[in-house]
């Protein structure tokens, strides 16, 4: 009679196993490359150690991390001090990791970092070669997996935000060898048959090494000589590639470049109608200006008008007027006492004057100029004797020279 083959229960196999592993290796150094590292909320850190050929999931515990003088990144290049241990929930093992220290760049980042360099070199990354986005594009190109969760994102978007928006999906792999040259076909058939009038280029998260076909040097290329603007939206915010630096913008997730491309119509009725409120205060305001400036041209308001508009004129020719009359006043006054001081001369210098004082006139009978020479007279001549009241008339007698 045969021995009965003994039976084990997944549980308990796994505990043998892990009984056998985490004996067997209690400390262990391990280098390799990070890949698909993603902190936890809980401050964790998840991650995988891999080389050219195998993998190895890892650990970190939040009190250990803190401890950290640099942060993880995929592709770095690091040496792992820890334990072997057995996941039971998932029958994986996976290395508990108790301390990390970096060993060097990773091969995949040196890489890429060098092919960076020598892109930019070229002048591809420049910013003068980026052109604006179309404010309210017609149509949208998507270049992505059509089953992956990044086309739903951005449809989704689409359809909540601008649903009038025209969405051209160019189905391409985002991942493996074939996935370069499928992106660089859709890219160019884009521009060839003027598909969109922008082009967003994306897929979903993923480890650096899932990114790479994003970064590969023709996609590159391509998207640096598209004739159409690209948005590059690659994995998730702290995911990158080089076609996010080639892109004429770079969106943290395909749900970000599906909102610059989607101006909200709401938002868009919401601008509309804060410009008309704007034009409407304006117009209003020009109108009570024009109404208040009309309003100085009624009838009950001419007369005033015109009186505030002829007063300075007015005043002026009072003031005018009022000098003139002072300044010919002046004068007559001026003349008239000249006049009058002429008149006193003249009144004191008159022969009527001298007569008045005790003089006369003495003329030859008959006329003739006054005699004012004793010696032109001579005896026997009749005279003329003019007084102040009256005349007489005389002989001469006798001529004393």
């Amino acid at each position: 009679m045969e021995r009965a083959e003994k039976v084990y229960g997944v549980s308990e196999l796994t505990g043998l196993v892990r009984e056998i592993l985490e004996g067997s290796f209690p400390s262990v150094l391990v280098e390799g490359e990070i890949s698909n590292c993603r902190p936890a909320s809980s401050g964790h850190l998840y991650f995988s150690l891999k080389d050219r050929s195998s993998m190895l999931q890892a650990v970190m515990f939040r009190y250990r991390s803190r401890a950290l003088a640099f942060e993880p990144a995929d592709g770095m290049l690091v040496r792992a001090r820890g334990a072997l241990t057995v996941y039971a929930a998932r029958g994986q093992y996976q290395l508990l990791v108790e301390g990390l220290e970096r060993a060097g760049e990773g091969d995949l980042l040196a890489m890429l970092e060098e092919r960076k360099r020598r892109l930019a070199a070229e002048g591809l990354f420049d910013q003068e070669r980026k052109r604006p986005l179309p404010r309210l594009p017609s149509r949208v190109a998507v270049i992505t997996s059509p089953t992956g969760a990044a086309l739903r994102d951005i449809l989704s978007v689409i359809g909540r935000r601008n649903s009038g928006v025209d969405v051209v999906i160019l189905p391409a792999a985002v991942q493996g060898e074939d996935a370069p040259a499928q992106l660089v076909g859709q890219l160019e058939a884009a521009n060839r048959w003027s598909l969109g009038e922008v082009i967003i280029l994306g897929r979903g998260g993923g480890s650096l090494e899932d990114l790479l076909a994003f970064s590969d040097e023709a996609l590159v290329r391509a998207v640096a000589a598209s004739r159409i603007p690209v948005i590059s939206a690659v994995g998730h915010e702290i995911d990158w590639a080089l076609s996010d630096y080639a892109a004429d913008l770079r969106a943290a997730t395909p749900s970000a470049a599906a909102e610059l491309v989607s101006e909200s119509r709401a938002g868009i009725v919401g601008q509309v109608r804060h410009l008309a409120d704007e034009l409407e205060t304006s117009m209003r305001s020009r109108l009570d200006q024009l109404r208040l400036l009309l309003g100085r041209f009624e009838p009950r308001n001419a007369e005033a008008l015109l009186m505030r508009s002829f007063m300075p004129t007015a005043r002026r020719l009072d003031e005018a007027r009022e000098s003139l009359v002072r300044g010919m006043s002046e004068a007559v006054k001026s003349r008239r006492r000249k006049i009058e001081l002429a008149s006193r001369d003249l009144a004191a210098t008159s022969p009527e004057a001298v007569l008045a004082r005790g003089f006369a006139v003495v003329r030859k009978a008959g006329g003739g100029d006054a005699i004012r020479d004793a010696g032109l007279l001579s005896g026997g001549d009749a005279l003329d004797i003019r007084f102040s009241r009256g005349a007489a008339s005389a002989e001469v007698v006798e001529v004393k020279p």
